[in-house]
């Protein structure tokens, strides 16, 4: 996998991060931030017919606290490496929920 240098960041509307999706996961969770600053996160979900895209939406949403319709993938809607757009929230709040994920997953 190519090293990316972008994290979370500051949009318009909102921020934007980087995640790595692991699709057929035992259970739907944020657990990592990986060595180039992506965010790993485990989905039960398979990788058929946009479901994984629909749990990850669902999963950030109620964890981010933000609207379904507030999220947006705007890049790899079918590979395992998102760029997630998130409306409404800076990245700062966006990393402190993200990190208390983590944290509460260890």
């Amino acid at each position: 996998m190519k090293s990316r240098k972008f994290k979370f960041q500051d949009g318009r509307g909102g921020s934007a991060l980087a995640l790595r999706v692991t699709p057929r996961s035992r259970k739907n969770e944020v657990t990592q931030f990986l060595s180039d600053g992506t965010v790993n996160v485990k989905l039960t979900a398979p990788p058929i017919n946009g479901k994984v895209n629909i749990a990850l939406i669902k999963l950030l949403a109620k964890n981010l606290k933000v609207k379904q319709s507030e999220i947006e993938i705007i890049a790899g809607k079918k590979g395992r490496n998102k760029l997630v757009s998130i409306y409404g929230l800076d990245s700062e709040t966006v990393h402190r929920r993200i990190s208390g994920l983590i944290t509460k997953s260890k």
